[in-house]
């Protein structure tokens, strides 16, 4: 389907449920994606969006199951909630610098996603944004993102490692929820807070690096992650001992903690 170039906007459900939709070309005349737009589009498999396109509304392409590739433009500026929610072939995703605002869920239960890219514009990665991504092995998370939201990465049971920028100051509850392949953890010093269960159930991670500036760790953030045999703390011991570590811990309480770290785990 070839959408004309005197339309300047997909409106809210234009072509939901188009179920054997193939293929699509959105032109550069369009700039607003409506939500539901292609909600349920189940043969799609890969969509270019136009160079003017600056809003993908919620839902816009919500249970594409077939959806294999998304290309986004450097003119798009927002990503709605739920946009590609249960695209089970969606790939890769590459997240430009010109996205500020990704919506809660919006790649929920993407469960060939194997690789994120996301780029320096986005400040927040948004509540369950990659939840229930069972294939998700490597993210990369741009300098500018300050909080990992709740759930952000929840049950990505093959993640194995993220590298968290210097930007990062709050990690959200359950943002590394069940993540079973995480072999280590580092926290760098920007970081002030770790929310409940934010690391519950890494039952592989062995080691811990932890930055100065953490104020508090929530209830259960590292509960049943019964391999930590170490925590690498870039503080002293005074400083440790002012941390709030709330209950449930113990894998930490127990670990040996090497203070004024300075090395890699």
């Amino acid at each position: 389907m070839e959408i004309p170039n005197t339309v300047t906007r997909i409106g809210d459900g234009a072509l939901s449920n188009c179920r054997n939709l193939s293929g699509v070309t959105i032109p550069d005349s369009v700039t607003s994606i409506g939500n539901s737009a292609f909600f349920n589009c189940n043969d799609l498999p890969g969509v270019v969006i136009g160079d003017s396109v600056t809003r993908i509304g919620d839902k816009a392409f919500n249970s594409c199951n077939n959806l294999t590739s998304i290309t986004f433009s450097t003119s798009v500026s927002s990503i709605g909630k739920y946009a590609f929610n249960d695209c089970r072939s969606l790939t890769s995703v590459n997240i430009p610098d010109n996205v500020m605002i990704v919506g809660d869920a919006a790649f929920w239960g993407c469960t060939s996603l194997a690789s994120v890219t996301i780029g320096n514009g986005l400040t927040s990665i948004s509540n369950f944004a990659f939840e229930n991504c069972t294939s998700l092995a490597s993210v990369t998370i741009g300098d500018s993102v300050t909080s990992i939201g709740w759930e952000a990465f929840q049950f990505c049971e093959a993640l194995k490692n993220v590298n968290i920028p210097n930007s990062v100051i709050n990690i959200g509850r359950s943002a590394f929820y069940k993540c079973v392949s995480m072999t280590s953890v580092t926290i760098p010093d920007s970081v002030m807070n770790i929310g409940n269960t934010a690391f519950y159930r890494c039952s592989s991670v062995s080691s811990v690096t932890i930055g100065r500036s953490i104020t508090s760790i929530g209830d259960h953030a590292f509960a049943k992650c019964d391999s930590i045999t170490d925590v690498y703390y870039t503080g002293s011991k005074e400083q440790w001992n002012g941390i709030k570590i709330s209950f449930g811990n113990k894998s930490i309480h127990d670990a040996i903690i090497h203070y004024d770290f300075t090395g890699s785990a």
